[in-house]
């Protein structure tokens, strides 16, 4: 633990919370300065820990553990913990999760998202609203599972409506009161994307689109529904890259939180 005794890391609140303490007498200022002198980065054998990201950016440095190996996982978590910090991993594949988990028992892996937690079961709801992710198709499930696991644990009130694409579009219809209800919105489709632009239309509030590398071959890996979505007659739509789903509830969680 680092300064508010929560485990939580350096953030504005904990940071905040420092300070109070001062100003009423209960922490002295040498004991202030201690806590709040850890370096902003920890150095480890594979590189180089932000433990001020939540400081600077609210939320705190997510391990991408796409291209590492297990070890370099384990030891930035390690760092992390030391730190005071919760840990997320995103791009974590089963062979990774099961030697992770030999190291890290108390890890928590998602495998249809592909994350990977290490901190409290629930996480308290800090976003204002309800964030609503929309998939067109069941192929993309693991990006919009992505999404929503992030947003859940970046202390959101998540919910998933599923297989509701264009193809079938009076799907999505039936589920116009909770489309409507939802204060943000991340839209996750593939093949030629049109569902971001559907679902903008129908809503006043911001819509994340996230293009998926699902379609035939023209679909070119994501790129023909990335250039339709990023052409998109919805003034609201904007867009992330191509199965990018932590991206998308990043900036729908900072946009949650105004």
């Amino acid at each position: 633990m680092l300064l508010g005794g929560r485990g939580e890391g350096l953030d504005s609140d904990t940071l905040r919370n420092l300070f109070e303490a001062v100003r009423s007498g209960r922490v002295e200022i040498d004991e202030a300065v201690r806590r709040a002198g850890i370096l902003p980065f920890i150095d480890t054998d594979h590189g180089r820990i932000d433990t001020h990201r939540a400081l600077r950016q609210g939320i705190p440095e997510v391990i991408f553990g796409q291209g590492k190996t297990p070890e370099q996982i384990v030891g930035a978590a390690r760092a992390l913990r030391r730190a005071g910090q919760a840990v997320l991993v995103t791009r974590v594949s089963e062979s990774q999760a099961a030697a992770i988990r030999e190291a890290l028992p108390e890890a928590d892996y998602h495998a249809i998202a592909r994350t990977l937690w290490i901190g409290p079961g629930e996480v308290p709801v800090t976003g204002k609203g309800t964030m609503l992710v929309v998939s067109a198709g069941s192929a993309d499930r693991p990006v919009a599972t992505e999404a929503v696991e992030v947003a859940r644990r970046f202390g959101n009130k998540v919910e998933l409506l599923e297989d509701v694409g264009v193809a079938g579009i009076h799907r999505l219809f039936a589920s116009l009161d909770q489309i409507r209800a939802a204060r943000v919105l991340i839209v996750v489709a593939g093949m030629e994307g049109a569902l971001p632009s559907v679902v903008g239309g129908l809503v006043d509030k911001p819509v994340i689109a996230v293009p998926t590398s699902v379609g035939y071959g023209a679909s070119l890996g994501g790129v023909a529904a990335l250039l339709g979505m990023l052409t998109s007659c919805a003034s609201n739509v904007t867009v992330v890259n191509i199965d990018n789903g932590f991206g998308a509830a990043h900036v729908a969680t900072l946009i949650n939180r105004l």
